[in-house]
């Protein structure tokens, strides 16, 4: 769901790697070897999300990867807060609902949808919980981050 495909793309002059993703078209990323490009992506693709959610738009879901492409994944803390501003967008919870619901202030409410907060697991799942939708995990198959699909 928020494993997305990126591409590389080897910029022969500067000798870097360019990192972009299309799913997420605000990402823009660079390394100098394609494990700093792939580190700087997973940097990169949070920041996206976090663009996409300030600007209300809907956190779009990762695409199948096509060959030559690489994986990068989101932390699951991330990924919920995602989930989160989706489900508000498609239910229309303004964020004063959602803090009258739990009984929260608003600021409370920004911080459970800021990627960047280290926000309690449970805080998120509860406001998911909140909007009549539920979070599931589970075990999928590993992806090689350093190799392409």
């Amino acid at each position: 769901m928020f494993v997305y495909p990126v591409q590389l793309e080897h910029d022969k002059p500067t000798g870097s790697y360019v990192v972009s993703c299309r799913d997420l078209p605000l990402l823009n990323s660079v390394g100098d070897t394609v494990e700093d490009a792939l580190l700087n992506a997973a940097e990169a693709v949070v920041l996206a999300i976090s663009i996409e959610m300030d600007e209300r738009r809907m956190v779009p879901l990762a695409s199948k990867a096509k060959k030559g492409e690489y994986l990068v994944g989101v932390p699951v803390l991330v990924a919920m807060k995602a989930v989160l501003h989706n489900s508000m967008i498609e239910t229309g919870t303004r964020k004063a609902d959602l803090a009258r619901s739990m009984n929260l202030k608003g600021p409370q409410v920004d911080r459970l949808l800021d990627v960047h907060h280290p926000s309690k697991v449970e805080s998120v799942e509860h406001a998911i919980h909140q909007l009549g939708r539920t979070v599931r995990l589970g075990p999928v198959e590993a992806f090689a981050p350093n190799k392409p699909v």
